[in-house]
């Protein structure tokens, strides 16, 4: 096991004059499972392939433990990693797709055996060991990748968006699967997804890339709780929090209809470079009812309730966003709030509601930077 250590990594694709990753810096701890997230083309990938030597590195350094791989070929830098469509030949059985790598480095035989045998217990793949891929559920294929990874023993797992593939159903248990076999084996391991889902229930921290670009790293707790900025804060969070750019009127905010306080604390930060603009946002369980008369609520005419039991949502937009030149709702670009309410007070379609922030709550961004002007 060991540690792993961008410095600066940047890749810069040939014919392009933009880096698909910019000067990377980021520390992985000895053990730890950290999660590379983003969105499509943010170099999430570029990174991890960078880290197995798959990519050159144009800038900076990276290192496994004290050793700087930067220039090492793949078969010398110590990692296993698990691929999106599992990479196993058709035509060797579950066992021999395990012990490939090893027979390939000269491992004796009885070593091969002993190892496959293990990692076989480990994934519950006891039974399945002489039949061939073919034969196999997609969840089976995943957990022998995984088992192809273990029986090497490596310092680091490198796993790229390996759950894509798989059903809905599948993916979820698989992923705690996952989850639960990297700490029981206690392997430093990177994992790259686009799905923010899996990020927050399997990373013992995240970073969130965007544009080749590190935007943030910190504990699922701590990319929802308390994001950096406005991508951050819109990407991490399902439902995606509410967010968009709100006007200024002396200590409260204005969109349509709505109107919230602005906190003490942001007041001060607002720049004249924000041209009396703000970023608000909120998540959905930040709101609860309000009297129509209270004296910041935001009014929000109901489209669509989603009732899922011991939950209920609410979705709709704010009164008066036709006059808005920016689109305010759950996620960039959406003119379409959300609202988690008990599920004992639902309104009907077409019926207008007031809510407001919970004392506490409710996130504030830079306009000019996107950057929070409040973090907890």
């Amino acid at each position: 096991m060991a540690t792993v250590t961008f410095s600066n990594a940047t890749r810069v694709y040939p014919g392009s004059d933009k880096p698909a990753v910019d000067s990377l810096n980021l520390e992985i701890e000895d053990g730890e499972f950290l999660v590379l997230v983003g969105p499509s083309g943010c170099g999430k990938s570029t990174s991890l392939r960078m880290l197995a030597g798959l990519e050159e590195v144009d800038q900076g350094r990276i290192f496994i433990g004290d050793k700087d791989v930067t220039d090492v070929t793949p078969k010398d830098r110590d990692i296993a990693m698990v691929f999106q469509n599992y990479a196993l030949y058709p035509h060797m059985t579950v066992a021999q797709n395990m012990g490939f790598a090893l027979k390939i480095a000269g491992t004796p035989k009885e070593e091969i055996n002993a190892r496959v045998l293990e990692a076989a217990k480990i994934l519950d793949l006891e039974e399945y060991l002489e039949r061939k891929p073919k034969a196999l559920s997609g969840g089976q294929r995943q957990r022998v990748a995984m088992g192809r990874a273990i029986v090497r023993q490596p310092q680091v797992f490198l796993m790229d968006e390996p759950l894509s593939n798989l059903d809905a159903k599948l993916r979820v248990q698989t992923r705690t699967q996952i989850a639960s076999l990297q700490r029981r084996l206690g392997i430093t391991t990177v994992y790259v997804t686009h799905d923010q889902t899996e990020a927050l229930t399997m990373g013992d921290r995240i970073a969130v890339l965007k544009d080749g670009l590190l935007q943030q790293v910190g504990t699922p707790r701590e990319m929802y709780d308390s994001p950096a900025n406005r991508f951050v804060a819109g990407f991490i969070g399902s439902p995606a929090m509410n967010i968009g750019s709100w006007r200024i009127d002396g200590d409260h905010a204005i969109y349509g209809e709505a109107r919230v306080p602005l906190p003490a604390d942001v007041q001060s930060s607002i720049s004249p470079e924000d041209d009396n603009r703000i970023i608000v946002g909120f998540r959905p369980e930040n709101l609860e009812r309000a009297e129509a008369g209270a004296e910041y609520t935001i009014p929000v005419k109901v489209t669509l309730v989603e009732e899922l039991g011991s939950d209920a949502y609410i979705y709709g937009s704010v009164l008066g966003h036709e006059s808005e030149v920016d689109k305010f709702g759950s996620g960039d670009g959406s003119d379409q709030v959300v609202i988690r309410i008990p599920p004992a007070s639902v309104p009907e379609a077409d019926e207008v509601i007031h809510v407001q922030l919970k004392p506490g709550t409710g996130y504030f961004f830079s306009q000019s930077t996107g950057n929070a002007l409040n973090r907890r």
